[in-house]
């Protein structure tokens, strides 16, 4: 019990080709998709998957890292440009889920990331997700409706932003 309750140590480093099956593995989780809601067309294509993971890597504007937790990946996080807007977004294992890993990823990331006002983006019923955001002082600015591939309908997303 204590060994799981206690703070696991979390880092970020760059991607590398190496990481690209573990993370292939955890964003097609059926679950994880759920929550995420907006993902790829069909989470299950590699193909596609690896074809995403060489834009975002040739993109200048796109910052991503590999989440480690205790040496191993327990997930991504990124900043990318969307309309003149730079966005944060992360991805955990679900096997890891509850255990602090995205707060403590998404801190050490905005200690590196200096531009603000940044945004992100989360399933307005992703408490957790929400929960991590506004604990790293992210507010809630507005909603917005979209159809979520992750659900196959149109659900309603909640927008924030840091300053």
């Amino acid at each position: 019990r204590d060994s799981y309750h206690r703070r696991m140590q979390v880092s970020l480093r760059p991607l590398v080709d190496a990481d690209l099956d573990a993370i292939y593995e955890q964003m097609k989780d059926p679950e994880s998709v759920r929550m995420a809601a907006f993902t790829a067309d069909d989470p299950a294509d590699r193909q596609a998957f690896l074809v995403h993971m060489s834009r975002i890597r040739d993109d200048p504007s796109c910052v991503q890292r590999v989440i480690e937790a205790d040496g191993t990946i327990a997930g991504t996080i990124a900043s990318f440009r969307i309309d003149d807007q730079t966005e944060v977004t992360y991805w955990i294992d679900r096997a890891l889920w509850g255990r602090g890993i995205a707060s403590a990823a998404l801190q050490s990331f905005l200690s590196v990331t200096t531009e603000r006002p940044l945004f992100a983006r989360a399933a307005s019923d992703n408490a957790a997700s929400l929960r991590v955001l506004e604990k790293a002082g992210f507010r809630r600015i507005g909603v917005d409706r979209g159809f979520a591939r992750g659900r196959g309908e149109e659900i309603e997303e909640t927008i924030l932003r840091l300053d």
